[in-house]
This record gives structure tokens, sequence and C-alpha cells, in this order.
């Protein structure tokens, strides 16, 4: 699934480098290597930044809250992408762990071996 626009015009992608930055007082020197292993795991599920985030959330009462289906379903599709990546284990653990950082500035907290 090609996406429709670059990476740095989804919402979700300039709330993950903003929040980055006030977290860490600058933009990650590796910004493009982390867009591409984004845009690869965008390719890898089929969807764009904002619909991830937006399947990990849910509305009840008015309230927007982490839905744990959609968290669960992308802990398991981060486990799949890093396996599929070429590289060793040191080198696909951190193409996971770019994927867990957009979650994360995104607020949408994994923990690890969820269930």
């Amino acid at each position: 699934m090609p996406l429709d626009r670059p990476l740095e015009q989804y919402e979700t992608v300039r709330t993950w480098f903003e929040d980055f930055k006030s977290s860490w007082g600058e933009r990650p020197e590796d910004v493009s290597s982390r867009l591409e292993v984004l845009r690869r795991f965008c390719e890898f599920v089929e969807k764009d930044p904002d619909t991830i985030i937006q399947e990990c959330l849910r509305t009840t009462e008015g309230q927007t809250k982490i839905s744990a289906k959609g968290r669960k379903l992308y802990d398991g599709k981060i486990r799949e992408f890093q396996e599929s990546l070429e590289g060793d284990a040191r080198q696909k653990a951190q193409g996971g762990n770019t994927i867990r950082s957009f979650l994360i500035h995104n607020e949408i907290f994994l923990q690890s071996g969820m269930p």
C-alpha cells in the first residue's frame, strides 16, 4: 500500500518527532533512517501512520482510551515485522524499537511480553 503523502506530513509522525524533541531536547539525528523503518512498517501492515494510531484507540462515552485489542494487534505486527528484517538480532530489535518509539510518542504504550 503506497502512502498518499510524505511521512512527515502525517499528524502522528509530526507528533512523534515533536514529542521526541520535547523529551530529549532535539530531534533524533537519524530521522531519515527512522522514517524509512516506519515507511517499511506501514507497507508491512498496509496502513498509514495515522490509521495505525487510530486503530490503537477507542472512544467510550466521549473519552478516548487505548484499545487493548488494537495495542495487542500492533504488538504482534511489530514482532512479525522485526523478524522479517534483514540483519542480526540487534538490527532487528532496533527496527522494532523504532516502531515502538512511534507508538509511545503517540501515547500508545506497549509492555514487553504483552499477553
